[in-house]
């Protein structure tokens, strides 16, 4: 069998914008180390790309003192406020919030390179933190409940992931295919990619062997 190993890794310091390839991560009880620090915000709460699609325009990553940066601004400039009110409409802002609620589902979300070819779209769309490659079709079906060992780091694998409306998004144009949410309802039962929890920390990179350890 091809042996699997960390072909990804992403960071998206501010929730619902474009994030940040890297070549290593942290892995902690939070997921990746300076994931989703700061949200967007309107008066009805927590503000997404899912509805102010402009918003994955903006790319967000962290500093070299790991504070987070929108298009290279400081999050709280004013400057950078008028990037995401650009986005999003005059009533957005921003704020730093670390509550574990801050995840859509669970702190980490990998998706797997079969799954992403058979989706024949950029991986991207997907918004995953690891990408696992060396992985047969759909086998990642198969996987809830398994974990991944990555050096010292242990992933659980809960669940496959619901998608939503970011899906339609091209991440480079900003032009939205509604097709695209449809068909993964039509071929994946509408569920991309695994919901996941670190129960070890580590640092791991891209090129590091991953084992599979299945419970059944």
């Amino acid at each position: 069998m091809t042996p699997f190993y960390v072909a990804g890794l992403w960071r998206y310091p501010v929730k619902t914008l474009a994030g940040e390839r890297l070549p290593h991560a942290t892995l902690t009880a939070d997921g990746v180390q300076g994931d989703r620090l700061v949200q967007v915000y309107g008066p009805e709460g927590v503000r997404t790309s899912r509805r102010h699609s402009r918003l994955l325009g903006l790319r967000g990553t962290l500093g070299r003192l790991g504070q987070p940066l929108i298009n290279g601004l400081p999050w709280e400039s004013p400057e950078a406020l008028a990037l995401v009110k650009a986005a999003a409409g005059d009533d957005a802002w921003v704020d730093a919030y670390a509550g574990p609620d801050r995840f859509d589902v669970l702190p980490l979300l990998v998706a797997t390179d079969g799954a992403v070819e058979a989706f024949g779209r950029d991986v991207r769309r997907l918004r995953p933190n690891l990408l696992i490659g060396g992985v047969d079709g759909l086998d990642e079906f198969d996987w809830p409940g398994a974990t991944l060992e990555i050096g010292d780091a242990i992933v659980h694998l809960d669940s496959r992931r619901g998608r939503c409306p970011m899906t339609t998004v091209d991440p480079d144009t900003l032009a939205r295919d509604p097709e695209v949410l449809r068909d993964i309802g039509r071929r994946f039962g509408g569920r991309l990619a695994l919901n996941a929890a670190v129960e070890r920390g580590g640092t791991i990179r891209v090129g590091d062997p991953v084992r599979l350890l299945r419970t059944h």
